[in-house]
Formats: structure tokens, C-alpha cells, sequence
């Protein structure tokens, strides 16, 4: 058993990473302020970003959902992994060699996501290996009727799994991994004659996630006497979630957030052939239909939140490919960015069209897209004999309600018209049929909201990750009410901007400054307790780990506001942070000497004359505080 990691490495390598390297290979950040990056959030739908990450203070905070935490929660989180094994991971990805205590001094234990992949990179690295041998040459001859060469093969890791029952089996048992890591990972099954090769015999592609991680395979059969399916991927494993996976996104996804598009192809060697003919932008599935969870996926990567993006799908001309249609169809409107389809010529697909016309060909194909309303209505309206007046009403009523789904309503009267034309319909009979169609649809989505309302995905529990799998929840009947600020109060609007560069910004705030404004008295109980906080942990202020201090010190259930606060965009206008930081908390100091120096004038207008002394004091101490603003608004 693994001992625990010594806490001044787990806060080493936190303090070497940088937290947006790591969202940003799951989130498409752009800039939101000084210092701060927005994106669309990986834990919920959201339409708008409001996502931020703040690698200053190394940590994240969704103000849609409450979401938040620093480097290590968010892989905790998202990729659902042990404290531990995001620590392991990080020190991993930066070189760091981790310390244990209480144990082995190894890393975690065995089965663990960690070792999966661990065991999927060595079977890669075996895979690849085999490509070259001689019983390999059937793979490399499907590979090179189809266009793709050695180079081609190695830039996508293609492989060869020997016909071997258990050669991989032994080649990773003899590198240190136990059958039950390799049955987790899907590497090996279990028969009659013990464990076996899950692959044998076949062409293999690495399929990685968004870091590049090699998380499963997918193996194509080659041999006459192989009776397995066609594609054989990875079954479902701790690190391999098909309905979450896209082939190629690891090459694909600087592109894709670059440019704002995505080209969504149905094969490895699809992908393999528009990104050799320039399309670096495509990506498959694995194995299953397109998805809601692969939308989410695509979205998150190019941060779609405008209708300035583009998703292009391709399509096989069979059947299969119209009901592929028809599904994509269906998820259509989850996206923002305008959806479009791409059909080959002679219905090519791009793997054949790049080996029967050339690169250019598989260019000109995703150039010529169509918008997927106008796919989607040529496909119904062809199902029907428009040489009868039976069938060209049919087919204007079944294009109807695709119409209907449209939002906008000028593109909707337009593709209302298209609909008319395609069809031979009448066009007021067609709008009429849009419509009553528009209507149907409201009527259902009402009935599907009224009892159905979605209670509020209220702020991410406070587990506080300062220690190897310390995370605690949090006991409900405890947590105290915490109060929001209300932002039309200019007094706690002023409390929150303080909080707000205390935590983000410490060193251009200063110690002192800092300490002369934790004494002010705050109008928001939450502030207060947060302020009380930061008072605590005065004298670490400049200190590594900052934020995560105060939070430690915060009462139960404060935690997501001080890392909201911790997160928040800082305005855009701030070009001099040290001055911006400085000013805000001046503020805050010069409210609370003008609330001295008041209540200094009300107890001196009730002073007796003759109480000579006191008197004097009073005014010394009232000049005193209108030096020191004076000062104030003089830095």
C-alpha cells in the first residue's frame, strides 16, 4: 500500500502548475479582465461562459452553477479521479518526484486510473511496435490501399495486435502489470482457457482523450477467419467512456478552438484523411452514435457561445448515414454555432475520396457544406413522389415541422419557402403547415417544463483538498446562511471589490494597507467572516498558497464565496493593477475615517465648552484622520 504524499510536495507541484494549462486542455478559455480567463463550464450546460479561471491565485469558479476549486478538485471533478491520483498525474506532467510517507513510497495503489493508463501506454508502445514486423503486412497493405503511408500510420500511432492469444498479456505482465490492471483497462478477456488478448489480428488506433492520454483502442479485423465485428473497441472502463470520447480530439482541438469549427467524420480513417488533407479539424466518434455528451464535449473545446462557429458533419449515403443524419439532427440546436453537412461527391466518403481525387477534392467537399435545415429538408422532401399532388403534399407536411424547429424567424420564413419550392407546395399553404407545427412544438415543450421544474444546482461543496484525500463533506444542519452581496449597495459593492484584490492580487495591496482595512467594520455578515479570515492569515499574505489559507480558515460553507471572490473578473479597464488594487481598498479605509471623523464631530458638538482638554483631543484626532485621508487620495 501506497503511503501519503508529503504536503510539501502536494504543495510544490501546485504551485508549478498552471491551473489554465490544465483546464485548457478540457475548455477553450479566452480572456475575461485583468488576469482572467472565461469559458463555457465542463459541469454544466450553459449557453454564455461563465467559467472563470484565475491562474494568479490557481484556481476556477463557475457563476452559473457554484462549481469551483483549485487544479487538483477541478481533475478530481472532471475526470473523476482520487486526490492522489490528481496529485500523481501533475507531478507526473511537470517531472516533479513525489515523497511518500506511512508506506511503500510508491505511487498509489494498483488499479487505479493511473496504472490504466500507465498499462494503455505500454500497449500502444507494443501495438506500434508490431506494425513493422511480418505478420504485420496485411495491416500495412489495408493501410496503404487506403492512402496512408509509414509516416501517416506513425503520426496517429496506428499499431498491430499479433494473432497471438496472449502475447500482450505476457509483454505487460512482464513490465510489472497484474492481470487485474489489465482486465480493468480492457486489455485482456477472461475464457474457458484463462486470459486472452482482447485484440489479435488486427490493425489498432490509439484512441487518446483531450490531454493526449491513450485511454482505449479501436482495432479494425483484417483476417478472413476473424468472426468478430468489423470495429472492436475498448469496453467501458474507469477511463474509457465512448459516449464521451472523440477520435482525434487530442490532434484536433487547438484547431478547433482556433478556428471555430469542427468536421465530424465516422471512421479513424476518415480522420485520418482530412487531417492529411488539411481538414485539421476532424474528429469521430468511437464506436457509438453522436451524442449529447459529445456535443458537450465540442462546445467546451471551441468555446461555442455565438453563432460565429461552425459544425460540419459527414455523412455515408446509406442508411445508416440518414438515420446518423437524423440523430445529429436531433441534438442540432444544443449548439450555438450553425450546424452544416458535407456529402462526397458519388457519396464518397473523405478516406475514398482522398484516395480516388486527391487532398484538394476532400477541401472542396467540406467547402461546399450545406446548411444541415436544408440537408434535412431535401432528405424528407426526396422520400416522396412529387409528380402527384398526394405526394407533393406529404412532403411539404413531413418538411413542416423541421421548419418549424427553427428559431429565428426570418431563417425560418426562408427555409419555409425552400421547403414550398423543393416540394411544388403552395406557399401559404407551407407557412400555414409551419405554423401549426411551430405551435405543436410550444405546446410540448410546455408540457414538458410544467412539473418539471429543475431546482437550483446551488454552490460546489467546500471539500478543501489541502491534503492527500482529505476532502470533507459538508454537514448540512451546520452550514451557516451564507448572505450574497447586494451589488445596489455601493457600501457592500465596496466590501466585495476589497475582498476581491485582497485575495487576488496581495502583493500590490500590501500588508499594511491590509491590515488598517480588515479593521474596518463590514456591512455583510459574509464579508465580515471573510475579512476575519484574511486578518487571521495577515502575515502569510505574500506567501504561496494565500487563498487556500483563508478558506481553511473560513467557518463550513464559506468556502465557494471565498473562491468565487478569489475568481472574479477584476474590470478590463484596470491597466495599472498595483494603482486599481490600491484604490479599491483606499476606498474602503477612507468610508470607514469618514465614519470616525462623523461620529469624532457629533461627540464634540456635545461637549461642553469648558471640557478644554477633551475638547482639544477630539479636534487632534479629527485632524488626524483628515491627514490621513489626505494621504489616501494622495498616493
Amino acid at each position: 500500500m501506497a503511503g501519503r504524499i508529503r504536503q510539501s510536495d502536494i504543495e510544490e507541484v501546485k504551485a508549478r502548475t498552471n491551473i489554465a494549462d490544465i483546464v485548457g486542455d478540457y475548455v477553450s478559455l479566452k480572456s475575461a479582465g485583468v488576469g482572467s480567463l472565461k469559458g463555457l463550464c465542463p459541469f454544466h450546460d450553459e449557453k454564455s461562459p461563465s467559467f472563470t479561471v484565475r491562474s494568479a491565485v490557481g484556481r476556477y469558479h463557475c457563476f452559473g452553477c457554484g462549481e469551483g476549486g483549485d487544479v487538483y478538485e477541478f481533475l478530481q471533478k472532471l475526470d473523476h479521479v482520487s486526490f492522489t491520483e490528481a496529485v500523481e498525474r501533475l507531478a507526473a506532467r511537470i517531472g516533479y518526484q513525489l515523497r511518500y510517507e506511512d508506506g511503500t513510497g510508491g505511487p498509489s495503489e494498483h488499479g487505479n486510473r493511473a496504472r490504466i493508463l500507465a498499462a494503455n501506454g505500454a500497449a500502444e508502445e507494443f501495438f506500434r511496435s508490431k506494425l513493422g514486423s511480418p505478420e504485420a503486412e496485411i495491416g500495412r497493405r489495408f493501410l496503404g490501399e487506403r492512402g496512408f503511408d509509414a509516416i501517416a500510420a506513425g503520426r496517429f500511432g496506428v499499431g498491430f495486435a499479433p494473432k497471438s492469444w496472449d502475447e500482450l498479456t505476457k509483454h505487460l505482465r512482464s513490465k510489472g502489470f497484474t492481470t487485474e490492471e489489465l482486465t480493468t483497462a480492457g486489455l485482456v478477456s477472461q475464457g474457458d482457457r484463462g486470459v486472452y488478448d482482447r485484440f489479435r489480428g488486427r490493425l489498432i488506433w490509439p484512441i487518446r482523450d483531450v490531454t493526449g492520454q491513450t485511454i482505449g483502442f479501436g482495432a479494425r479485423r483484417l483476417l478472413d477467419d476473424d468472426k468478430g465485428p468489423k470495429y472492436l473497441n475498448t469496453p467501458e472502463t474507469p477511463v474509457y467512456k465512448k459516449a464521451q470520447v472523440l477520435y482525434g480530439l487530442d490532434l484536433a482541438k487547438r484547431d478547433v478552438s482556433k478556428l471555430d469549427q469542427v468536421v465530424v467524420v465516422e471512421g479513424y480513417t476518415d480522420v485520418m484523411a482530412c487531417h492529411l488533407a488539411g481538414i485539421t479539424t476532424a474528429v469521430a466518434t468511437c464506436g457509438t452514435a453522436f451524442g449529447v455528451d459529445h456535443i458537450k464535449v465540442i462546445r467546451r473545446i471551441m468555446g461555442d457561445d455565438n453563432s460565429q462557429g461552425s459544425v460540419i458533419f459527414t455523412f455515408d449515403p446509406d442508411a445508416a448515414g440518414q438515420k446518423a443524419a437524423t440523430r445529429a439532427f436531433g441534438e442540432e440546436q444544443r449548439f450555438s454555432a450553425q450546424t452544416y453537412v458535407a456529402v462526397g461527391p458519388e457519396g464518397l466518403d473523405p478516406c475514398d475520396l482522398r484516395l480516388a481525387k486527391g487532398d484538394d477534392a476532400v477541401r472542396r467537399m467540406i467547402d461546399a457544406k450545406k446548411p444541415m435545415f436544408e440537408f434535412m429538408i431535401r432528405q424528407v422532401v426526396e422520400k416522396y413522389d412529387l409528380d402527384t399532388v398526394e405526394g407533393r403534399t406529404s412532403a411539404m407536411r413531413s418538411g413542416a415541422p423541421i421548419v418549424a424547429t427553427i428559431r429565428d424567424p426570418a431563417s425560418q420564413n426562408g427555409y419555409a419557402r425552400e421547403l414550398a419550392r423543393l416540394s411544388g407546395a403552395d406557399l401559404q399553404d407551407t407557412l400555414r403547415a409551419v405554423q401549426a407545427a411551430r405551435r405543436g412544438e410550444q405546446r410540448a415543450e410546455q408540457r414538458g417544463q410544467t412539473g418539471n421544474g429543475q431546482g437550483s444546482n446551488g454552490q460546489g461543496g467546500n471539500g478543501n483538498a489541502s491534503g492527500a484525500g482529505n476532502g470533507q463533506a459538508d454537514g448540512a444542519a451546520s452550514i451557516p446562511v451564507v448572505q450574497q452581496a447586494d451589488l445596489r449597495d455601493p457600501t457592500q459593492r465596496t466590501e466585495r471589490e476589497s475582498l476581491m484584490v485582497m485575495l487576488q492580487l496581495p502583493a500590490e495591496v500590501g500588508q499594511e494597507r491590509a491590515a488598517r482595512a480588515v479593521q474596518v467594520p463590514f456591512v455583510n455578515p459574509t464579508h465580515a467572516v471573510i475579512r476575519d479570515a484574511i486578518a487571521s492569515q495577515l502575515t502569510t499574505m505574500t506567501d504561496p498558497g494565500w487563498v487556500d489559507r483563508v478558506m481553511a480558515e473560513v467557518p463550513q460553507g464559506y468556502g465557494p464565496t471565498v473562491n468565487a471572490l478569489a475568481v472574479a473578473a477584476l474590470p478590463q479597464a484596470a491597466g495599472d493593477v498595483s494603482r486599481y488594487a490600491r484604490s479599491i481598498v483606499d476606498g474602503l479605509i477612507d468610508r470607514d475615517l469618514l465614519r470616525e471623523k462623523a461620529e469624532l464631530t457629533n461627540r464634540l458638538a456635545r461637549t461642553d465648552q469648558q471640557e478644554v482638554e477633551l475638547r482639544r483631543s477630539l479636534q487632534v484626532a479629527m485632524a488626524s484622520i483628515d491627514a490621513e485621508r489626505m494621504r489616501l487620495r494622495g498616493e
